[in-house]
């Protein structure tokens, strides 16, 4: 049942890594461009979640929605102030723009918060159930069930909805875009934002079960580049996948092994299946 409770576990993180991954894959599949800050955009819903709770007293269901909203807006104020910029320069101005992104959005962190471990005080997700015989944190349950959902919803919107079709149009070509009455820049605005909240909820659902500091965007941006490259660039179906399968792996080699070598044993076996299978799981060859 140990067992059990382990690979449960892990596919609830899984889910999480899915949902901040499918942001950053929304962006390397429209424009082609890579985000270096990615992973602390993950962090600073962690924070807006700690805000809501200590300033405002709200809830888990009040600070997902808060994190959501003000990645959201910071993702589209970003594509407007610089990304829009630097997105027709060179590779290299990309790389440096995003990497010094995320490295100022790391550091303001450390300044205002301190580089202290901090966690979310108990919330209405406190406690732990049993479910067929497992013991499962109430916090991590909801926190996994409510990324898997809202991956899938974005698969959808995606796939199945006029705003969809747009983005990627957008992203199969630009120019016959513009031709259609489809304006990029507003379509690149809305992916970043997309991508930003996405990144947040994720936080904002992690901070429920895990504590953390103004350095575990850097953790969470080299898991989003292992998703998104197993999964398939562009795909958020793959993420999703892949984020489950990360998330499994993680939680079985830490069981077996000792948490020091969960990491390892993603990244070992993330380099093999790149080796047989370069394009990911559900990439286009």
């Amino acid at each position: 049942m140990v067992g059990v409770q382990v690979i449960v576990g892990g596919l609830l993180l899984g889910a999480i890594y899915a949902l901040f991954s499918s942001g950053l894959t929304l962006i390397w599949g429209m424009m082609n461009f890579i985000n270096f800050a990615h992973g602390e955009f993950v962090m600073l819903g962690m924070y807006v979640a700690l805000l809501v709770v200590t300033w405002l007293g709200g809830g888990p269901a009040v600070f997902a929605v808060a994190a959501a909203a003000a990645l959201f807006a910071l993702g589209v104020g970003l594509y407007s102030s610089l990304i829009r910029h630097v997105i027709r320069g060179p590779l290299l101005a990309q790389i440096l723009s995003t990497f010094g992104l995320a490295l100022l959005l790391r550091y303001t962190a450390f300044l205002v918060f301190s580089a202290n471990f901090v966690s979310l005080p108990p919330t209405a997700l406190a406690g732990t159930i049993k479910v067929a015989g497992i013991f499962l944190p109430v916090a991590q349950l909801v926190a996994g069930a409510a990324a898997l959902i809202l991956t899938i919803a974005l698969h959808i919107l995606l796939t199945r909805t006029t705003v969809g079709s747009k983005l990627l149009a957008v992203a199969e070509d630009r120019a016959a875009a513009m031709l259609m009455g489809i304006r990029p820049d507003h379509m690149q605005a809305l992916a970043w934002g997309l991508s930003a909240g996405a990144a947040g909820i994720a936080g904002a659902l992690m901070a429920t079960a895990y504590p953390w500091s103004p350095s575990v965007g850097e953790t969470f941006s080299l898991i989003a580049f292992v998703v998104v490259a197993l999964g398939g660039f562009g795909s958020v179906l793959g993420s999703l996948y892949a984020g489950l399968i990360v998330g499994l792996i993680q939680a079985v080699s830490a069981f077996w092994l000792g948490a020091i070598y969960k990491d390892i044993v993603v990244y070992g076996l993330f380099v093999v299946l790149l080796w047989l299978r370069p394009q990911g799981l559900m990439g286009r060859t």
